[in-house]
């Protein structure tokens, strides 16, 4: 498996995966195109040099995708945290320990960086990765809570 940083031709492949299970298939549009959104969304993630959506690949093929995100902060005397976010495998992929390779390179990464903290979010919804990850060694130290705007 190799790690690299998505490109704006990943996006198809991304947004299937980010659509590919039953939570996402309610939120994402992973049809024949892709929103503008996406497009739009992806542009800020480039620019930003604390950004960036990363892709998995085995054999030239997307297997795997997520966000890490980089976070400056006060607490930890300043140090900075890593965030992971939109974690997804290619169902055919899923059970081999894809998922595993991905948040330990991950992890590699914000250490290598300084990071003090590597943190997450996962639905409560999906009870298996919540076990995948404390396996891991995340702790569900915190209760994430998020407040949904729309257009209305």
């Amino acid at each position: 498996m190799t790690f690299r940083e998505a490109t704006r031709d990943d996006l198809p492949a991304i947004v299937h995966l980010l659509a590919d299970d039953p939570l996402g298939a309610t939120r994402e549009s992973p049809g024949a195109v892709i929103p503008a959104a996406y497009f739009d969304a992806f542009a800020a993630i480039e620019k930003d040099p604390n950004n960036f959506q990363i892709v998995a690949e085995i054999d030239g093929v997307v297997a795997g995708t997520f966000q890490l995100t980089y976070i400056p902060g006060l607490t930890y005397t300043g140090g900075e945290r890593a965030q992971i976010e939109g974690v997804r495998v290619a169902a055919e992929q899923r059970g081999h320990g894809i998922g595993q390779i991905m948040i330990g390179w991950a992890i590699d990464q914000a250490r290598a960086r300084g990071c003090r903290v590597v943190q997450l979010t996962t639905d409560r919804q999906r009870p298996q990765t919540i076990r995948f990850y404390q396996k891991i060694g995340f702790i569900p130290s915190h209760m994430g809570m998020k407040y949904h705007l729309r257009d209305d």
